[in-house]
């Protein structure tokens, strides 16, 4: 399930939605994503996340079916907010959910690898004085790799 959202959500309500009544899952693995209040050596006062509607549903679908296709998955949500974001404000979960462990672990991992570098999320950080736009890291990149290089 995708959710793109200016709203903010429930992380236990969230995971007992998505587990409820389905006794096959064994394991299930959270990441929820927060705003940082520093940004390498500068104080954040928000972060503003754009995205491109339509096109960004598109490729969160792509990314989770991808998942499901390496992974025995018995479910798996994806909810990425964008609007202004304060310091603490939760921007992103994924939840994946599979009869054991490791799935859920590697899945979980695998989401968050493509959506830090491939969803279309345009990040703002304002520090009170100036704002900018946050680059690609050379090191999310990295993370990536390894998905293409070894199989699940």
């Amino acid at each position: 399930m995708i959710r793109v959202q200016r709203e903010d959500f429930d992380i236990g309500a969230e995971i007992a939605a998505l587990t409820g009544g389905n006794h096959a899952i064994g394991g299930v693995a959270c990441f929820a994503g927060l705003v940082r209040e520093m940004a390498g050596d500068a104080a954040i006062s928000a972060m503003t996340l754009e995205h491109y509607p339509g096109m960004t549903e598109k490729e969160l679908a792509r990314i989770e079916a991808e998942a499901q296709a390496r992974w025995p998955l018995q479910d798996s949500l994806i909810i990425h907010r964008y609007g202004r974001l304060e310091p603490g404000d939760r921007i992103v979960l994924v939840v994946t959910a599979s009869a054991h462990r490791q799935a859920a672990f590697e899945s979980a991992m695998f989401l968050m690898d493509f959506l830090k570098t491939r969803a279309p999320f345009w990040k703002l950080e304002d520090t009170g004085e100036d704002a900018r736009w946050v680059d690609a890291r050379d090191s999310d990149e990295d993370a990536l790799d390894r998905w293409r290089k070894a199989p699940a």
